[in-house]
């Protein structure tokens, strides 16, 4: 009895860490006001599910939008169908955005609310799938820590209750790898039908997951290329058969769905609004072929698909206006994301996950040693398939991501995250069962998971904004980079309780409001006590406004120095707000404000 009761303490475990994930983020997401993508994403859902109406942003898939959207059925709510910005205007979905949750009547903090309930829950299924994966490589115990991991991640606590699609797509990634390999390893009819609904699941998460097509092509060559090394009788067309099997049932579930959500999207609307959003898209002649797709009645949906994919290649081309390391660009940096990644990642997890990657490449390098490499990568392929599916993810979308130019936060590197834990608790596992006086290494072992925890409570509740002590902490990351690494907009009901609390007594009469996000600053602040702000229009002081809230985003895009990319106009920099609040040297500093409001909200009392 007391061994059974023993062997459900991992389940026990795993729903202690989930539940006390899914309660940080719950607790946050009431707290912050609606993210800046936010305002596009959850009137597109509501119009899919609501209209079956795809003309707004279709640069993403529709999954995690509709989801998000689900709960907003049940609630009596108005949305702009009247308006010619829906009507006739191509993909208004912040104008809409804007309509639909300040303009209509509606209640927006109840509708972001509502909204992130299904992104909460997509977050901790990924939590729990990366338990189900490690245990069947690990064992029960072992697949807590990278579950573990996750779950405290404060970048993951801050994504995983938007709705936005970053930990869709890292649940996306992880479902489809892990049922491509279980496929692989256990080759069954329903196995590889599994494998293309989950591919075709990831591809109608985030048009990232694209990767995961090559991904599946070079994990299938490997497979046949270990068993053929290994004498088994294998055919090479038949691994490609099932891969092309696997493809065609995961592109049927992508038209499935944008089939039924572009129902009602009138056809000559597609048409024209394909047109003018790949106007200037090249080559042209790709253009003209989606155009085509778009006109047929049968092969619309897929023509609706394609173009989400070629606005995401057209954005990418074009580059992202970013302040980073004390530079501002329009270009981007290939360090980018390397060097953002170990600002925000707490430093126990890279401790983890650096001492694991320094013992594994010791032990493949005593393994491989001697001769016979494709013997023994062969023989390695038979025992550790799936750690190297998992490695490969991690190479290819490395590589993926340091080549782009659309440098706008670590949320992209969402999907690196759970396989790197996945394989950081493998490569532990080794060393802590290397030699024979364990006891210091458990000791480390444990120092550094309380680390981990302390890390995420501290970091309570500004996650989106956390950044390790590399990075000068939560209240500094703002001098090495913003945007969604520090600042979304999400701080501005905490602005609102400050405008009606200040410090000192009273009351603020009047703010100029510099803001930078989805919310409406007059909607939580009064049409009378806001008035909209930017650089360019001079002191506040001189129209008798004593008080500046300015967006760490806009701050840092205004003031820092720019490449040769970026042009600033007079009056483009607040230079006014430079000479009255100089900066203090260093790396990325701004004018001081006198107070902050969360991490992202400058606050200047003239």
């Amino acid at each position: 009895m007391k061994d059974k009761f023993y062997g459900f303490i991992p389940s026990i475990l795993l729903v202690i860490i989930v539940l006390g994930s899914g309660l940080l983020m719950f607790d946050v997401s009431r707290q912050e006001s609606a993210t800046m993508d936010e305002l596009a994403h959850i009137p597109a859902g509501y119009s899919y599910v609501k209209y079956l109406d795809y003309r707004l942003n279709p640069e993403h898939p529709p999954l995690l939008k509709v989801l998000a959207a689900l709960p907003l059925l049940g609630m009596d709510l108005k949305f702009p169908t009247d308006s010619p910005k829906w009507e006739k205007e191509v993909n208004y979905q912040w104008d809409i955005g804007s309509l639909f949750l300040f303009n209509s009547g509606n209640n927006p903090d109840d509708i972001v609310k509502n909204a992130r309930i299904f992104p909460i829950i997509i977050t901790l299924l990924t939590v729990i799938l990366i338990y189900l994966w490690s245990r069947e490589l690990l064992g029960k115990w072992w697949a807590l820590l990278p579950a573990f991991l996750f779950a405290v991640s404060p970048s993951v606590l801050a994504h995983g209750h938007y709705v936005t699609t970053d930990i869709a797509a890292a649940f996306g990634f992880l479902l489809a790898a892990y049922l491509f390999v279980r496929f692989l390893n256990r080759r069954s009819g329903l196995n590889l039908i599994l494998a293309g609904i989950g591919l075709g699941i990831a591809l109608l998460l985030k048009f990232s997951t694209v990767l995961l097509i090559p991904l599946f092509i070079a994990l299938a060559f490997f497979y046949w290329f270990g068993e053929k090394i290994r004498g088994f009788e294998t055919s090479f067309w038949r691994h490609a058969k099932n891969l092309i099997l696997v493809f065609v049932i995961a592109l049927a579930a992508v038209y499935a769905a944008y089939f039924v959500f572009t129902l009602n999207y009138p056809i000559e609307k597609q048409v024209s609004d394909t047109k003018s959003i790949l106007e200037n898209f090249q080559p042209q002649a790709l253009a003209q072929f989606n155009v085509r797709l778009a006109e047929s009645r049968l092969m619309r949906p897929l023509g609706e698909y394609m173009l989400g994919v070629m606005m995401v290649i057209q954005r990418s081309a074009g580059g992202n206006t970013s302040y980073f390391l004390g530079e501002v660009s329009k270009i981007g940096w290939h360090y980018y994301f390397p060097v953002v990644f170990l600002l925000k990642e707490s430093i126990p997890a890279l401790i983890l996950l650096f001492l694991s990657m320094f013992f594994g490449l010791k032990n493949i390098i005593v393994k491989f040693k001697g001769g016979k490499i494709f013997q023994k990568f062969a023989e390695y392929l038979g025992t550790n398939f799936a750690e190297f599916s998992l490695f490969l993810l991690i190479l290819l979308y490395w590589a993926y991501s340091i080549n782009s130019t659309l440098n706008i936060g670590f949320r992209h590197l969402l999907p690196l995250i759970a396989p790197m834990y996945i394989l950081a608790a493998s490569g532990l596992k080794n060393w802590l069962s290397a030699g024979s006086n364990n006891g210091p290494k458990r000791a480390i072992l444990a120092i550094v998971l309380v680390w981990c925890a302390a890390e995420t409570f501290a970091a309570y509740p500004y996650f989106l904004s956390y950044f390790n002590e590399i990075g000068g902490g939560t209240m500094n990351g703002y001098k090495y980079v913003v945007d969604s690494n520090y600042d979304w907009g999400q701080d501005l009901k905490r602005l609102a309780k400050f405008v009606k609390n200040p410090p000192g007594g009273g009351s603020i009469e009047k703010i100029a409001v510099d803001y930078f996000g989805a919310g409406d600053p007059a909607y939580y602040l009064g049409k009378d006590t806001v008035e909209g702000w930017y650089s360019s229009k001079g002191d506040p002081r001189e129209e008798n406004i004593e008080w500046l809230a300015v967006s760490a985003e806009f701050l840092q895009n205004s003031v820092q120095p720019t490449d040769s990319t970026i042009t600033r106009k007079p009056g483009e920099d607040y230079g006014w707000l430079k000479e009255l609040r100089p900066a203090p040297a260093g790396l990325g500093n701004t004018p001081q404000p006198d107070y902050r409001v969360g991490t992202s909200i400058f606050i200047y009392h003239l």
